[in-house]
């Protein structure tokens, strides 16, 4: 199907994605900036946050990824609109993952602001939670998805990863399907969008004409969509179920965590929707013409962008989780796979 393509806005930050730097610092209005935090050794580069000034209140969306370089550009960016890192009152994490919420903690000692998340997410390790049990349960995942024995290692989490993700911050504030951000003179509505993760949210902010969509929406790339044991038992319907509720209009400017802003969400979603129904078909064509036994066997007959022997570590997990989610949304359509999927696990999401 050829859907029509989404108008860029963001004409800076896209010449700085085709130039690999990290794009300008822009104000995008009298009260909104724009301002690129860097992603080290990630492909995505960079996270987008937006910092909206109100009556005496500052708040800060997708702070990004925790590092010294990331607060310097941080930092700077805050200067350009005239305030200082201890002058914001409030931080808002689309979702919980580290180039979104990593930098909370930090800004949230140096200032005192306040940290939201949606009420629905979760995070993968509490405080109280035990570290071991949680590595116990993801090497079991990926082994009953087929992923071998000696690959096994790269794959999985490990006890570094599980220290970072316990490092990120506890919100202190949880906001509900349809509430407004906190904040004086600011008119942020919250939109809950699982899909990416289980209680992603995107704000909506009419009286200036934008939409913070997070990860659950990118103008060039189709987010990541990964099936999680424990977590949502449908994530990719999740996914579908919440792209109606975003791709509600076309003109509105749309404000990614990454890449480069647009407009079109209605046609973006389209897009999006087209690929990830092509993607089920395509795993359907494997199932028919290779009988594979597991998820992996599946991953390895579908088509990677560089190719599925370019896929390593982390690349290769997002590979096999998304592929496991196309699995189970394709059963809760009544195609009737064989390939095993889930099996219980004790609760370790908190």
């Amino acid at each position: 199907m050829n859907l029509p393509p989404i108008t860029l806005t963001g004409h800076a930050q896209k010449e700085a994605w085709r130039n690999k730097v990290l794009p300008p610092v822009e104000r995008l209005g009298t009260e909104v900036w724009s301002i690129p935090v860097p992603f080290p050794g990630n492909p995505m580069r960079y996270t987008l946050s937006y910092l909206l000034l109100g009556d005496g209140d500052a708040v800060l969306i997708d702070p990004g990824w925790d590092s010294d370089a990331g607060l310097e550009h941080l930092a700077a960016g805050v200067r350009q609109a005239g305030l200082g890192l201890t002058d914001l009152t409030g931080i808002v994490a689309t979702h919980f993952h580290s180039d979104h919420l990593g930098m909370a903690a930090r800004l949230r000692k140096a200032s005192g602001a306040w940290v939201a998340l949606g009420d629905k997410e979760v995070r993968r390790l509490s405080a109280a939670g035990d570290p071991d049990l949680v590595l116990q349960n993801d090497r079991e995942e990926l082994t009953f998805w087929g992923v071998p024995a000696d690959r096994l290692a790269e794959v999985a989490m490990d006890h570094l990863h599980l220290a970072h993700l316990r490092n990120l911050a506890d919100p202190d504030l949880r906001l509900t399907d349809g509430s407004l951000v906190p904040a004086q003179g600011l008119n942020l509505q919250v939109v809950i969008t699982p899909g990416h993760s289980p209680g992603h949210i995107c704000l909506v902010d009419e009286s200036h004409g934008l939409i913070f969509s997070g990860d659950h929406v990118l103008p060039r790339i189709s987010p990541h969509i990964a099936l999680e044991l424990p977590g949502p038992a449908n994530p990719l319907a999740d996914y579908y179920e919440s792209l109606d509720l975003i791709g509600f209009e076309d003109e509105m400017e749309v404000c990614p965590a990454h890449e480069y802003r647009f407009s079109g969400m209605h046609r973006r979603v389209a897009q999006l929707i087209e690929h990830n129904r092509e993607r089920s078909a395509e795993v359907l064509r494997v199932l028919e013409a290779h009988r594979p036994d597991t998820v992996w066997d599946i991953a390895r007959h579908l088509t990677w962008s560089r190719g599925w022997e370019s896929l390593q570590a982390f690349s290769l997990r997002l590979a096999v989780s998304e592929t496991a989610s196309h699995v189970v949304y394709l059963r809760s359509q009544g195609h009737d796979i064989d390939v095993p999927v889930t099996e219980p696990r004790p609760a370790v999401l908190r």
